[in-house]
């Protein structure tokens, strides 16, 4: 059973930072695609960017490019969210999820078979 422990959120006034990171249990994790994805209070669960294992491409969706990065330390089977020029719309839980498949470039909810447990980030005006 693959578990995944997100940290690093918190309260921020906009324009600050803060870095997301989630660690992952189980085996060959550098060969899965990680995912990022945020639900905004009142509203659905949303993609906000997917690092790949093959060789760490990423993937934003267009309200957070520019302003987040991900990456990812395979070593440590950990990866992180880079969030600057934060935003209060960008206020949300944060969830870390693992692609069920190897090797896919996953970016829709329904590729990733894990999940963390989630980690508020409130950003205030």
């Amino acid at each position: 059973q693959v578990q995944l422990v997100e940290s690093g959120g918190g309260l921020v006034q906009a324009g600050g930072s803060l870095r997301l990171s989630c660690a992952a249990s189980g085996r060959a994790f550098s060969s899965y695609t990680m995912g990022w994805f945020r639900q905004p209070p009142g509203k659905d669960r949303e993609f906000v960017a997917a690092i790949s294992g093959r060789d760490s491409s990423t993937y934003y969706a267009d309200s957070v490019k520019g302003r987040f990065t991900a990456s990812r330390d395979n070593d440590k089977n950990t990866v992180y969210l880079q969030m600057n020029s934060l935003k209060p719309e960008d206020t949300a839980v944060y969830y870390c999820a693992k692609d069920s498949l190897q090797w896919r470039i996953g970016v829709h909810e329904t590729d990733f078979g894990s999940w963390g447990q989630g980690t508020q980030v409130t950003v205030s005006s």
